[in-house]
């Protein structure tokens, strides 16, 4: 700071003091700024409260404002969500549209007051239509969302391009949304990143993510895998969950960058420890692959676990398979069966198959070949080779199901063309034991399951 800045404060201080010590509230409330920012005086968060509130009680609706603000957040006084709707709400009152905002806020979240959709949609209206963008933009996620009010894509886009055309990032970004789905207004990539672009100059991380995913998809926009991944960066630099994933993807396989599997996990890393659950998937295959790592089974085993814990199906199919294979930890069939059948349960087809494999052979569960066909015939009907083969088998051999050829035939068909290498060598031999009808009726079948599934 200049020391001629330094008088001028100091000047300042002098004479807002004076004026505050004789009960103007305008100086008081400018006192209060000066003792929260450390100009002119030392910086004292207890006497700018103490100044704000000789204000406030004086009935200053913005300082009645500022002084709820700092029961908020605890600032120079002991935090109390009460006392900060009671000021908000004398603000409020008046008119103040900044405490008409914060007073919206405090019944959307419940705090302070009894969490009320309606009354916080209220409030964000009145300061709305005062112009403040802030509010424009919670009124529009209202909407959206219908919280509070009818939902209505219409209006909630009408009130965040209010917002955005005062250049509010996060109105900005909602208006890219709206023209990315489609809602409100006719579907359209290259507004939406328009708008994207808009909110992630001014730094939002979240807008910055999906002007990368856009460039990188070539989404309203030419394709241009550089700028995916300088757009991305930002956004991961700033603690963005989803960006730092795809920071890692790109580093992974050299899309837009260099490829570098070492920062790649460090990427994946720092989104796995905030949860992000395919952030959590992807590094347990780094550490089961040795990629930027040095190999560890119980690593990734610790990583696919916590992805599975959170419902990730691909990573509770790896659970499984660890423990089924005994990789870096004892073999557990009992275990790898429940792990397999978590992400069966979610349609995942290799699970499937593979739950059929166990209860075929009687691993980890009590044998039983109705089951085993049950598994196999869900993941054969995805389109999973191997369970087309197995379900072709057990017909063919009659396990858990009447034996029957024809469709023994066409499940190993299937199988073949899905690029079974045993099922290829196999197909010849079964052909040749099928009379013309059967092989006819198997070739019916055959097209038929094709159509279908292709439609």
């Amino acid at each position: 700071m200049k020391n001629t800045d330094l008088d001028e404060d100091r000047s300042s201080f002098a004479w807002f003091l004076q004026a505050a010590e004789q009960g103007d509230a305008y100086a008081q409330f400018n006192l209060a700024l000066l003792y929260k920012r450390g100009k002119g005086v030392p910086q004292s968060t207890e006497q700018a409260f103490s100044w704000m509130r000789l204000s406030a009680q004086q009935g200053l609706a913005f300082a009645q404002n500022h002084l709820g603000a700092m029961y908020y957040d605890g600032n120079g006084v002991k935090q109390d969500d009460a006392e900060a709707v009671f000021w908000f709400r004398k603000a409020a009152r008046q008119g103040d549209p900044s405490a008409q905002q914060n007073l919206g806020l405090m019944y959307r979240k419940g705090r302070g007051v009894p969490q009320s959709d309606e009354m916080a949609a209220g409030w964000f209206a009145r300061a709305a239509e005062q112009g403040t963008a802030g509010a424009q933009n919670l009124l529009g996620e209202a909407y959206l969302q219908g919280l509070g009010v009818p939902r209505n894509f219409q209006l909630a886009m009408a009130w965040f391009r209010k917002a955005a055309l005062q250049d509010d990032p996060h109105a900005q970004l909602n208006v890219g949304f709206m023209y990315r789905h489609g809602h409100g207004v006719a579907q359209s990539d290259v507004h939406a990143v328009a708008w994207y672009r808009r909110a992630a100059l001014h730094g939002l991380a979240v807008a910055q993510r999906h002007l990368g995913i856009a460039y990188a998809e070539g989404r309203g926009i030419a394709t241009d895998l550089e700028l995916a991944c300088a757009w991305l960066r930002k956004a991961a630099e700033q603690d963005d969950t989803d960006a730092q994933f795809n920071m890692g993807v790109m580093l992974a396989n050299g899309f837009g960058v260099e490829r570098d599997d070492v920062a790649a996990v460090s990427w994946y890393s720092r989104a796995a420890q905030s949860g992000h659950v395919m952030a959590q998937y992807n590094l347990g295959g780094m550490y089961a692959n040795g990629r930027g790592v040095e190999r560890d089974p119980v690593c990734a085993l610790a990583w696919y676990r916590k992805a599975a814990e959170q419902g990730a199906a691909n990573a509770q199919f790896n659970v499984g398979v660890i423990y089924a294979n005994g990789q870096g930890v004892p073999k557990d069939e009992v275990r790898a069966a429940a792990w397999y059948r978590f992400a069966a349960e979610q349609g995942d087809a290799s699970a499937q198959n593979n739950l059929g494999v166990m209860y075929a052979n009687g691993q980890g569960v009590p044998q039983d070949d109705a089951e085993a066909v049950r598994w196999y015939r869900k993941a054969a009907e995805q389109g999973h080779a191997l369970a087309q083969y197995n379900l072709g088998g057990m017909y063919g051999n009659g396990r858990g199901v009447a034996r029957d050829p024809v469709r023994s035939y066409m499940w190993i068909t299937l199988a073949a063309e899905a690029g079974d290498q045993t099922a290829s060598s196999n197909r010849k031999l079964i052909e040749n034991r099928l009379t013309q009808e059967e092989l006819g009726s198997a070739q019916l079948l055959t097209r038929r399951w094709r159509d279908t599934h292709r439609a």
